[in-house]
Parts: C-alpha cells; sequence; structure tokens
C-alpha cells in the first residue's frame, strides 16, 4: 500500500508540471496582452497615451521579460500562494477566492447531495421493475435532465420562482442579507435562495447515477445466489437491500469521482444566470 501511494506521489509531480506548462502556453497563446488591451481601451476613448506607463506596467506585470522566466515567476507566485490581482475587481485573486469560496463547496455539495438522493430510489425502482412504465418515465426524464442546458433550466426555475410562487430568486441571499452577519434569520433565507441552483445542477448528474445504480443492481439481480436467497423464501424488499444492493452501491458511491467535476463545471455557469458569488 504505501509503495503504491509513494508511486502515485511520484507521478503527480511530472503531471502536474506538464498540466502547468499546458496552461501557461495556452494563457500566452492569444495575441496581445493586458497593455495592449489596456492601449486599445486608450484609444476607444480618444485619450493620450503615455508610452512611459506602458513601459512601466509591463515591467509591473513582467510581460518584458522571455516565456520561460514569466513562466517561473508564475508558477513561484503560484505556488507561494500569490494568484495575481483581479484587474476587474481590483483585488488580490487570493482575497476573491477565499470570500467565496465556502458558497461554491456549499452550492456543490448541495447539488451533489440532492442528486444521490433523487437517484438512489429511482435506480432501485428502475432496476426492480426493469422496462415498467415507471422505468422508461424515469428513464426519459433523467436524460431531459442531462440534455436541457443548465443556463435554460436556470431561467425556466427563476421565471417560476418569480412569476408563479412570487418568491426572490437570484444570488445566495436577499439584499437586506447580504452585508448582513450570520444569523438564524439569514440561514433561512439562504436555504430560500439556495434550492433553485441545487436543483439545477444537481439535476444533470442525477440520469448518469441512475443508469449506474441500475445497470450494477440489474447485474447482481442475475447472480444464482439471488435465486437461491429467493427459493429459500427471504422477502423480495429484506433480499434486495441485504445482498446486491451492497454490492451494486459501491460504484454508485464511487461515481464522486466524474461527477464532482460537472457539478462544478455546471455551477460555473449557473452561477452566471442566477447571480451566486460562487469562485
Amino acid at each position: 500500500m504505501l509503495s503504491y501511494l509513494i508511486r502515485r506521489i511520484l507521478i503527480m509531480v511530472p503531471t502536474l508540471f506538464l498540466i502547468s506548462v499546458v496552461t501557461f502556453v495556452v494563457i500566452e497563446l492569444p495575441p496581445g496582452d493586458y497593455v495592449s488591451r489596456y492601449v486599445e481601451f486608450l484609444e476607444a476613448q480618444g485619450r493620450p497615451i503615455d508610452e512611459e506607463i506602458l513601459d512601466n506596467l509591463r515591467h509591473r506585470y513582467g510581460l518584458d521579460k522571455p516565456a520561460p522566466v514569466r513562466y517561473l515567476s508564475w508558477i513561484g507566485n503560484f505556488v507561494r500562494g500569490d494568484f495575481g490581482y483581479s484587474l476587474e475587481q481590483r483585488k488580490p485573486v487570493a482575497e476573491i477566492l477565499r470570500s467565496r469560496f465556502a458558497m461554491t463547496v456549499l452550492v456543490t455539495l448541495s447539488s451533489m447531495l440532492f442528486a444521490w438522493v433523487l437517484a438512489f430510489p429511482i435506480g432501485i425502482y428502475s432496476a426492480v421493475h426493469q422496462y415498467s412504465t415507471g422505468d422508461y418515465v424515469f428513464t426519459v426524464i433523467g436524460f431531459l435532465g442531462m440534455a436541457i442546458p443548465n443556463f435554460l433550466f436556470a431561467l425556466v426555475l427563476m421565471f417560476l420562482g418569480a412569476k408563479v410562487f412570487g418568491i426572490s430568486v437570484g444570488g445566495l441571499f436577499s439584499r437586506e442579507f447580504q452585508e448582513a452577519g450570520w444569523s438564524v434569520a439569514k440561514v433561512l433565507d439562504l436555504a430560500k435562495h439556495l434550492w433553485i441552483p441545487m436543483v439545477v445542477i444537481g439535476t444533470a448528474g442525477t440520469a448518469g447515477l441512475i443508469r449506474v445504480l441500475r445497470a450494477n443492481l440489474l447485474d447482481e439481480l442475475r447472480k444464482p445466489y439471488v435465486d437461491l436467497a429467493r427459493a429459500k423464501g427471504l422477502p423480495e424488499g429484506r433480499l434486495i437491500l441485504k445482498y446486491p444492493l451492497r454490492i451494486a452501491i459501491n460504484p454508485f458511491v464511487s461515481s464522486i469521482g466524474w461527477i464532482l467535476p460537472s457539478l462544478i463545471s455546471g455551477a460555473v455557469i449557473t452561477a452566471v444566470v442566477l447571480d451566486l458569488p460562487s469562485a
């Protein structure tokens, strides 16, 4: 076990290095840089351009140095926890991430919990009632959830929430609680706003989880030990929960490895539509 962990760690180091190199190259590929964009902004406004200021900006951001030197500076700052400065929000990027990381984790974990809670009973029902009307209905609904873009689903729920149910949608807090300290009222207000992003993001991963649990449970239900348990008179519900489900649930739980990245990427789009403070 220890040798396996050491081997994986040794493989991880060059992998991360290659990822950092590719990322830096992709960032450098588009023509121009921040200073050239700043020049275009000044020209569009008809303002004079001071070459000395531009040279100072290039020196400040290291744009006057060769690409290998810029890479070493970039990766060195990253290792030290310095992610740079946000030119749009005029704040250090690390400060922005710290302020929004907790809300991002909350939205992602609640969406994953929603997907699991919804997919678990449906997956069991679809496997036990294979090719039934309910199985087909859940399959269609699940694939519709995968096919509908997150931003469109979010817009529909925002419309229903505002026009039909008359509730405040958009953001994670009402205006009066955005800058207020934490209290029971603020937690309740968060719960009122959290359900829309939770449903939007979680629905996209539900169909895949249903298919995983359904397929694995069907494989177990066809094995001889299940027929033997039925022959001994074990009740069907107890049989399913005690034996095949315990084995079939392992891939279902391990699916966090592929569903979590998809939820995070879906959270980015949903955050833009719903005006969520997600990182």
